[in-house]
C-alpha cells in the first residue's frame, strides 16, 4: 500500500511539472507601458528626504516576460532610491512580470545640495530609470527641483547627539529647540529659505528680524517661542502680485507636494508671550496647528503681551488662526480663513482692536465659527477670569455656518465684559431662535450698556442676504466682488473715519470713499 502510495506521489508531482506552460517567462520586447513618462518629485530642502512616489509598469501582452534590466541611469551614484517588486536597490534583474499584469516602483531622493557647485539657490537633479537593454530599452525620467535652505536645529549648535530643551519664562520645558544666539541666527534673510525644526527661541533681551521675501518651513511639531522679554519683527512689504506673495514673509510646513499645498496642522505654532513691541507686517502663515498663539505660560502672569499685526493673512490651521489669551492685540488689514475651531479667538479677557479685517471660515468642522471673544481661561483645576475689551470696526464676520462670532461670559459683575462692533458686516442665522434674548445678540436695539453694543452693522440673516461675495472661499480668496447691478453686502458700507485711518488695503489699493468693509476693496471677478 505504501509503495502504491509513492507511485501515486510521484505521478502526480511529473504531472504538475509537465503542465508548467503558464510560468515560462519570455524576454520582455519593449512593449512595456508606464503611469507616466516623468516622475517629478517636487521640491526638496538639501539632506531632507522626499516623499514616496509612484510609478505603475504594465504588461499589456498575453505573455509573461522577464524583464532583464531595471536600473537607474547612474547606477549605483544615483541620488535616486527604487524599490521594485519589494525588494530596494538601484539595479535590478530578470524582473518577472506575467501576462496583463502590472507592478509598483516605488522612487525617494535624498539630495545633498553642496555636492553640486553652482551659484543658484535650486538646481534641477535628474536621472531615468531604464527598463531593458539595447534594441528593447524603454526609459522614465525622473526630475527633482532642489533647494538650499539654512536649518535651525534643536541639536544644531551642540557636539554630540544630545538635545537642546528650552527654558521658558524662567521655567525648564520639554520642549527640544534651539535658543537663537549669534546675529546670523537672530536676522533671517531672504536669501535661502529657512528650515525649522522643533521650536526657534528668541531669548530675553533678543529680537528676531525678518526681512520682506523670507521663507520659513516648519517641519512637525515646530514654531517660533518668543520668550517674556523677547521681540519679534516681522517686516514683510507690499507685493505687486496678485496673490500677494513677492515681498511677503511666508511660514508654511515643510512638505512641498502639491498634496500639502492647503493640508493644515502640518506645525505647531508661533507663541507669542513677550510685552514687548512685538510687529508683524505683511505675513502669510498656512497650514499649522495654531497660527499666532498671544499669551503668557502662566495664567497669574501680570504683565500683558502685545502684538501689533498688519497686512497678514492666516489660513488653514486646525485649531485657531489668531488665539489671544489676556493679551493686548491690535490688527489691520488682516485676513484669516479655514480653521477647525475659530480663525480669530480673543480668550481669556484682553484688550483687542482690529480694523478693515475679514475674518471667514469655510473649514469643515463642526461648529466653527470666524471669531470667538470669552473672558475665561479653563485649566484641569482652575478656571480664571479677565476682563474683556474688544472692538471691531469695518469687519466682515462671515463663513460657511450659521453664526459669524460667538461669545461666551462666565465672570460676574464686577468683571467687565465689552465688545463693541462699529459697521460691520455679520453673518448670524439664528434659525432655531436660540439666541432671541440674550444680551450678546442684539443686533438691533443694542446700546452702550450692553455687553455687545453694534453699531451701524449689516447682519446677514442667511447665505444669500448680504453675501459679501467672496471670489473663492474655498481657496482662500476672500476678494469681494465688485457688482453694480446686485452689490456685495460690504460694498460702500464702512465706516469712511476709520477708513481714512487705514488708506490702503491688504493688496495695497487705494480705499476709496465710501470704502467697503473688510481687508479688500471690491474689485470686478474675473471671467470664468
Amino acid at each position: 500500500m505504501r509503495r502504491i502510495l509513492l507511485l501515486l506521489f510521484i505521478g502526480f508531482a511529473i504531472s504538475l511539472t509537465s503542465c508548467r506552460n503558464d510560468f515560462e517567462f519570455e524576454r520582455s520586447t519593449g512593449s512595456l507601458e508606464f503611469s507616466k513618462d516623468t516622475v517629478y518629485l517636487d521640491t526638496v530642502f538639501t539632506n531632507i528626504g522626499s516623499s514616496t512616489y509612484t510609478l505603475k509598469v504594465y504588461n499589456r501582452s498575453n505573455k509573461d516576460i522577464k524583464i532583464p534590466s531595471i536600473r537607474l541611469g547612474e547606477g549605483e551614484a544615483s541620488k535616486y532610491r527604487l524599490m521594485v517588486d519589494g525588494m530596494p536597490g538601484k539595479v535590478f534583474n530578470d524582473v518577472e512580470l506575467l501576462a496583463k499584469d502590472s507592478m509598483f516602483v516605488f522612487i525617494e531622493t535624498t539630495i545633498d545640495y553642496n555636492e553640486y557647485a553652482n551659484n543658484t539657490t535650486t538646481f534641477l537633479y535628474n536621472d531615468k530609470i531604464f527598463f531593458d537593454t539595447g534594441a528593447n530599452e524603454q526609459k522614465v525620467e525622473l526630475v527633482t527641483l532642489v533647494q538650499d535652505a539654512i536649518f535651525i536645529k534643536p541639536d544644531r549648535p551642540l557636539p554630540t547627539d544630545a538635545k537642546e530643551v528650552l527654558t521658558i519664562n524662567g521655567m525648564e520645558s520639554d520642549i527640544l529647540g534651539h535658543k537663537l544666539q549669534t546675529p546670523e541666527e537672530l536676522h533671517w534673510t531672504n536669501a535661502k529659505p529657512y528650515v525649522v525644526y522643533g521650536y526657534a527661541q528668541v531669548p530675553n533681551g533678543s529680537t528676531l528680524n525678518i526681512d520682506a521675501g523670507a521663507r520659513v518651513h516648519f517641519h512637525a511639531d515646530s514654531g517660533i517661542i518668543v520668550d517674556n522679554n523677547g521681540t519679534l519683527k516681522i517686516n514683510g512689504l507690499p507685493s505687486t502680485d496678485s496673490e500677494l506673495h513677492e515681498n511677503e514673509v511666508i511660514f508654511q510646513g515643510d512638505r512641498l507636494e502639491p498634496e500639502f499645498e492647503d493640508a493644515p496642522g502640518q506645525w505647531g505654532a508661533v507663541l507669542v508671550m513677550s510685552g514687548n513691541a512685538n510687529t508683524i507686517r505683511h505675513l502669510t502663515l498656512k497650514n499649522a496647528a495654531v497660527g499666532i498663539l498671544v499669551q503668557h505660560v502662566d495664567p497669574e502672569e501680570a504683565s500683558i503681551v502685545k502684538l501689533d499685526i498688519t497686512d497678514s493673512q492666516i489660513y488653514n490651521c486646525s485649531n485657531i488662526g489668531l488665539l489671544g489669551r489676556r493679551a493686548v492685540i491690535n490688527g489691520d488689514n488682516l485676513v484669516m480663513n479655514n480653521a477647525g475651531e475659530s480663525s480669530l479667538a480673543c480668550t481669556f479677557g484682553g484688550t483687542y482692536r482690529f480694523r478693515h479685517c475679514t475674518f471667514a471660515n469655510y473649514s469643515n468642522n463642526y461648529n466653527q465659527r470666524p471669531v470667538v471673544v470669552t473672558d475665561f481661561l479653563r485649566t484641569e483645576t482652575t478656571e480664571y477670569l479677565s476682563a474683556v475689551d474688544a472692538r471691531f470696526d469695518n469687519c466682515i464676520l462671515y463663513g460657511s455656518s450659521n453664526y459669524g462670532i460667538y461669545f461666551e461670559k462666565h465672570s460676574g459683575d464686577d468683571v467687565t465684559f465689552k465688545t463693541v462692533l462699529n459697521h460691520c458686516l455679520i453673518k448670524f442665522s439664528d434659525f432655531s431662535n436660540q439666541y432671541t434674548n440674550n444680551a450678546f445678540y442684539k443686533f438691533d436695539a443694542s446700546t452702550e450698556a450692553d455687553p455687545v453694543f453694534y453699531t451701524q452693522c449689516i447682519r446677514a440673516n442667511n447665505s444669500s442676504e448680504h453675501n459679501p461675495k467672496f471670489f473663492d472661499p474655498n481657496k482662500n480668496d476672500l476678494r469681494i466682488t465688485k457688482d453694480e447691478a446686485s452689490p456685495s453686502g460690504a460694498e460702500n458700507a464702512a465706516d469712511g473715519a476709520i477708513a481714512a485711518q487705514i488708506p490702503f488695503d491688504i493688496a495695497n489699493q487705494s480705499r476709496l470713499i465710501p470704502a467697503d468693509i473688510g481687508a479688500y476693496e471690491s474689485q470686478v471677478a474675473p471671467e470664468d
